[in-house]
């Protein structure tokens, strides 16, 4: 029986992993982001979405545990959210100058570090899964360091070729969306007075949104023996798997339009 090809969009998209200052409560950092900061961003001309993915403040790392991969996340280097900016075209990627002034010099009023990861367009893609109009309830944010060895080709294709569509093949989920980056550069988003500090054994190589129906379904998938043989296999190309547990996913830019209030 023929295997129906996993069905997905190509799109071309931006993250900005992002700690909070530590001079204020956490939870008014995070308030200010989705407040004033978001206003900013999303009145950027040229965007098709602008999500900003909160992460819990308990965060130690969600990934089963497997040899030879980092998947207990470091105290120092914990992120308190993540940006996530999908593009109209290439030419509206440089057409937010005015606003992205606007963003570098209000940075300083929330964030203590910022790093910016860009991908080519087509690098991110969007994937259907689930049926449509399911509702995600639960959402756990994965972020891969390609293994010393491997290169950036081999591992892109291992993210779109095998980890995809096994992640998909597992019927658990109800969003799944990938992100492979360039290699980083700290003059991408050199914000004034802001840390950008983000050693080479640090940086990472790729994300995965992965979006369950609830709490309790997220829970049974991450303790299945699937995904413990995809991990394994996944220890071939990556060393760290940091796997956050998203308290919220709100979107303020959708299909281009600014919304009047953020959706969840």
């Amino acid at each position: 029986m023929a295997t129906t090809p996993l069905k997905f969009r190509k799109r071309f998209s931006s993250s900005i992993l992002l700690w909070v200052r530590s001079d204020q409560l956490r939870q008014t950092g995070l308030d200010y982001w989705k407040g004033p900061h978001s206003k900013i961003i999303s009145a950027s001309p040229g965007l098709d979405e602008y999500r900003q993915t909160h992460l819990a403040e308990a965060n130690h790392g969600l990934w089963p545990s497997t040899p030879g991969v980092e998947t207990a996340i470091p105290s120092g280097r914990k992120i308190d959210g993540v940006a996530q900016v999908t593009f109209q075209s290439v030419l509206s990627a440089l057409a937010g100058g005015e606003q992205n002034k606007l963003a570098f010099k209000d940075e300083v009023n929330v964030f203590r570090r910022t790093l910016l990861y860009l991908g080519l367009p087509n690098w991110a893609r969007w994937y259907e899964v689930g049926r449509q109009g399911d509702k995600v309830g639960s959402r756990v944010l994965v972020y891969l360091r390609r293994r010393d060895g491997v290169s950036g080709g081999s591992f892109r294709r291992f993210i779109n070729d095998k980890l995809a569509p096994a992640l998909a093949g597992t019927e658990a989920l109800k969003e799944l969306r990938t992100e492979t980056f360039l290699p980083w550069s700290k003059g991408l988003w050199n914000t004034p007075n802001v840390a950008h500090d983000n050693p080479a054994d640090q940086r990472f190589h790729a994300s995965v949104m992965l979006g369950f129906a609830s709490a309790e379904e997220q829970a049974a998938f991450f303790e299945s023996g699937k995904l413990a043989d995809l991990s394994a296999v996944l220890g071939r190309f990556a060393s760290a798997a940091h796997a956050y547990q998203v308290s919220e996913a709100l979107t303020f830019v959708r299909d281009g339009a600014i919304l009047p209030q953020y959706q969840r």
